[in-house]
This record gives structure tokens, C-alpha cells and sequence, in this order.
């Protein structure tokens, strides 16, 4: 896209970098920027800045944190016998949105993929794993996508724990998980949830 000024036509490059943002929504929201006082957009600026600087892994359940230790994982009134297995933190922000899910959550930072060159090491398996050493959990939920890689790893997991004293159970069907949940109505998502069925039974139906 050829501009009349080298700046918008950088900032416009760097708009389109994010994921679905084209070149012209990108020009969109530079000009709007553009318009905008110079406090304003200082302001803009330095709210990425420090997210960049001060954001961090939960070193629990690893999603996005302020601190070392989660909001989640610090909450007393959670229960903790009960850890929700996702792919993404996208997926904890979903599932907190319906307000049915009062236990913990593991995010594994993706999927089984040995197409892409993701395998059990890559993922915060391990973590999860010593998890259900350390720490006194009774229900493991595994909201994983409906995918062969997610139900690839979903099995991975089964094959892990199951002679374990632990009960392996998945979020009810006819619903998008994994990156899907975040589009997901909260009604049906939660309701997935407080119907999820043992994972066991989920491998006799396919």
C-alpha cells in the first residue's frame, strides 16, 4: 500500500501484522489514531508497553497473569479439586464468562501436532502431570478441540491418568471448544460443561 506519508504507511504495516486486520481496516484505525490528541495516543501507546513489559505465565495453571500467581489460582473460594484442561488462554476467558465453572484450569498452550512439529514436550504437560502429583485433585475436565490433534491430545492425557485415582471426564458435545469457545453463546458453553460426560464413554462413541 503506497502512502503519502512513510510513518502511516509503517504504522499501517504494523496494524495489519495483527490477525484479521486487513490493509484497509489497518489504514482505518491508523488515521483515527492520527486524529486523536497526542496524550491520547501516548496513552495508547503506553498500554501495549506495559502489557509487554509486565505480563507473565501463571506458574500454576499458566494463563496470562499480572503476577506470578494467577487471580484464579489465588482465589480461596475456588475448588481446587477440579482442574479444567484448555488449550489457550482465550479458552479461560470463555469459560469464565458463563459464571458455571467454579474449579481451577491447566491452559497447555496448544495441541498435539506432530504435523507442525508440536509434541507432548512442547506443551505444559509435564506441569500438568506434577499438578496431579502436588496437589489433591478429584476431576480432571478436558475441554480440548473437537480436532484429531485435540483429540490426540485429549488421549494422550487419558492414556497418562487413567490408573490414576482421578475422574477423566470431557465438556458435552455439539459444541466448538479449544479456540472455538471464545465464540461460543455462554449459555450453551456452560451448560456443555455442567453436562460433561466421563471421557471414557466419549471414546466408545467414536
Amino acid at each position: 500500500m503506497q502512502l503519502s506519508s512513510k510513518f502511516i504507511e509503517a504504522a499501517v504495516e504494523e496494524m495489519a501484522s495483527l490477525p484479521g486486520i486487513g490493509q484497509k481496516s489497518a489504514l482505518r484505525l491508523v488515521l483515527t489514531l492520527v486524529k486523536r490528541d497526542e496524550q491520547s495516543v501516548r496513552r495508547f501507546a503506553k498500554a501495549f508497553t506495559d502489557l509487554k513489559e509486565n505480563i507473565c505465565l501463571c506458574s500454576k495453571c499458566y494463563t496470562l497473569s499480572d503476577e506470578s500467581l494467577c487471580n484464579i489460582c489465588r482465589n480461596p473460594n475456588r475448588d481446587g479439586s477440579t482442574i479444567c484442561v484448555v488449550e489457550d488462554v482465550r479458552d479461560v476467558l470463555a469459560i469464565e464468562n458463563t459464571h458455571f465453572y467454579k474449579g481451577m484450569y491447566h491452559v497447555l498452550g496448544g495441541r498435539i501436532s506432530p504435523m507442525d512439529g508440536i509434541g507432548p514436550d512442547d506443551l505444559q504437560l509435564q506441569s500438568l502431570f506434577q499438578r496431579m502429583e502436588d496437589e489433591d485433585v478429584n476431576e480432571l475436565i478436558l475441554a480440548l478441540s473437537p480436532t484429531m490433534e485435540g483429540e490426540t491430545t485429549s488421549f494422550y492425557i487419558y492414556r497418562k491418568l487413567k490408573d490414576k485415582d482421578v475422574i477423566l471426564s470431557t465438556i458435552a458435545k455439539g459444541i466448538g471448544v479449544g479456540t472455538e469457545l471464545e465464540y461460543a453463546d455462554e449459555l450453551s458453553l456452560g451448560r456443555s460443561i455442567e453436562h460433561r460426560t466421563p471421557f471414557e464413554a466419549s471414546l466408545h462413541r467414536s
